[in-house]
């Protein structure tokens, strides 16, 4: 068999963890692609002799492209309001079946947050935090020290994991609420969302985040669910996540932020919930994944 034959068997054994690797330093299925495929050009160049280890080579060639793709990009991915114009405010089917795989393996949550980060900061979290790397082969990645390396991970580990000042047993009490609400919401069940929702719960959204002709501030549990379940597909893409400290919502298709939603949780129900869809009211949020 022709060499370039056995060394393109040889990549495509590793094709998966590169892409593993790709999209959790992206977020974005095409540029993983993209990434994984520069990768396999440049091996395809290169003198293998030297390589006696493929997959940690390969794995530092797609490091060092993402973070060149990460530090070039200008904006995210998409704008909250540009993704929310192309969804037409109401279409929030499930991403596609290849792309909701990784999202799901990744988590939306974790995803929105690495999206806050700085580009030296995902590398390293990504790499050490997700993929076990030793922070001696990451520093060469970024072209910094070990111990700046490590700092850059730990930041990014603080980020990921978010501040609260609720109790464990708080936090459990939220999450058991909003998830019910959330699951409802899914589900379309109006009986259920009722018996989640207090009597006098209120919505506040902003205007961009509701299609034509419902009102910015809802009152009542009644008028409040019967409008969720008009916006159930929106409930399709999203998650639980520490949001300024408490248990809230993101929506995020295709795993980029799009709306924001704080709830207060009053005993054992919903009192009152605010869904943010503003850029630079989304930007000033701190959001974080929920602990396990």
């Amino acid at each position: 068999m022709h060499a370039q034959d056995l060394l393109a068997r040889r990549f495509e054994t590793h094709r998966g963890h590169l892409r593993a690797v790709a999209y959790r330093m992206l977020g974005s299925v095409s540029e993983a692609d993209d990434a994984v495929q520069e990768a396999w050009l440049r091996l395809a160049r290169h003198d293998t002799e030297d390589v006696t280890n493929l997959v940690g080579w390969l794995t530092t060639v797609v490091s060092r492209i993402c973070l060149d793709m990460l530090r070039t990009r200008a904006t995210r991915r998409e704008a909250p309001l540009d993704l929310l114009a192309e969804l037409g405010n109401a279409d929030f089917d499930s991403d596609p079946e290849h792309e909701a795989v990784l999202i799901d393996s990744v988590g939306r949550a974790l995803l929105v947050v690495l999206d806050t980060l700085g580009p030296d900061e995902r590398v390293a979290f990504v790499l050490h935090d997700l993929f076990a790397l030793p922070f001696d082969q990451i520093a060469p990645i970024l072209g910094r020290t070990t111990a700046t390396t490590k700092k850059l991970a730990s930041r990014a580990r603080h980020r990921v994991q978010g501040e609260t000042t609720a109790t464990a047993t708080e936090l459990a009490e939220q999450r058991h609420v909003v998830e019910a609400f959330l699951t409802a919401a899914r589900g379309g069940d109006l009986t259920a969302l009722l018996a989640v929702l207090a009597p006098d719960v209120v919505r506040v959204a902003d205007p961009a985040a509701l299609p034509a002709g419902l009102s910015a501030v809802v009152r009542g549990a009644t008028t409040v669910a019967k409008e969720t379940v008009l916006l159930q597909r929106r409930s399709r893409v999203a998650t639980l996540a520490l949001v300024n400290g408490s248990v809230g919502i993101l929506v995020a298709p295709r795993g980029a932020l799009l709306l924001a939603i704080t709830v207060t949780v009053r005993g054992d129900r919903v009192a009152g919930y605010q869904v943010i869809a503003d850029p630079a009211r989304l930007r000033e949020l701190d959001l974080a994944v929920l602990p396990q």
